[in-house]
């Protein structure tokens, strides 16, 4: 996998998807029929990666069923996570789809879909360094993902220095190499790191959980249109179960919220304006 993502090259998936969306996310028009442009990322398993030329993960492949549901296309482009909003609210692309948390700071540039997941925020650690809550995080050399929930959560540790990077793969280095104290990312991905590399010696420490922001699928608060579809879409892979399968195929020893189980009331985000 490429240490950055400004070195992957738009992959076209889901066949061959020849149409683009003249007008990309930044109008109220029907998606049917057309080819939609998603930003999303390349390195952030089980989530959101980069496998074999193929962007894939709990994110992408469940987009791909509301896709196939609602009559419309997908085209995925990796980028970097500090520009996939403003990407998406200017018509660079028509969906954001990278474990995107659904905060009220991000309402005023964007509109979400209903949630998809819930997560925690953790500290990845050296094992030994004893980071389990918040008074021992002061004073640290923290690395986070620049425009993340996780950046917002490490700027509000008393005299931590915040070291920002533009993808995992480039924190998760650094954390190895011992240039950072600890590097706060998403739980789920966390784990994966450490269940990927078990010679090395590091541990998840101080963890929270992400409350009332589910993690959603981002487009143009014009563009009502989609986010209906998205929102269909997703109720009816609730309804039937699939939001459940594709959740065990990526994530092997997490429960799935009781709200996106078969038949759930699902996550709902109340976009303001929208």
């Amino acid at each position: 996998m490429r240490s950055t993502l400004s070195k992957i090259a738009a992959v076209v998936t889901a066949g061959a998807l020849t149409l683009t969306l003249a007008a990309c996310g930044g109008s109220d028009t029907s998606a049917a029929g057309q080819t939609l442009r998603v930003g999303t990322l390349g390195d952030a398993p089980p989530s959101i990666y980069l496998e074999n030329g193929r962007f894939t993960g709990y994110d992408n492949e469940l987009l791909r069923d509301i896709a196939k549901r609602e009559g419309f296309e997908v085209e995925f482009v990796g980028t970097e996570f500090s520009g996939l909003l403003a990407g998406v609210a200017t018509g660079k692309f028509d969906i954001g789809s990278s474990t995107i948390s659904s905060t009220e700071a991000r309402k005023k540039t964007v509109a979400f879909s209903n949630g998809y997941n819930t997560g925690f925020t953790t500290v990845v650690t050296a094992k030994g360094a004893n980071l389990k809550d918040v008074a021992t995080l002061s004073g640290k050399r923290l690395g986070v993902v620049q425009g993340s929930v996780q950046d917002e959560f490490a700027g509000k540790v008393a005299g931590a220095q915040v070291v920002r990077f533009p993808d995992y793969n480039a924190g998760f280095a650094q954390l190895k190499n011992g240039t950072l104290d600890g590097w706060v990312v998403p739980q789920d991905i966390g784990q994966k790191y450490l269940d990927q590399n078990p010679a090395v010696p590091l541990e998840l420490g101080y963890t929270v959980e992400d409350k009332d922001t589910p993690s959603a699928f981002a487009v143009a608060k014009k563009n009502t249109d989609l986010l209906k579809k998205l929102n269909d879409g997703l109720a009816k892979a609730i309804a039937d179960g699939t939001v459940a399968r594709i959740y065990a195929q990526f994530y092997k020893n997490t429960p799935l919220s009781k709200e996106l189980q078969q038949g759930g009331p699902g996550l709902l985000v109340t976009n303001p304006g929208v």
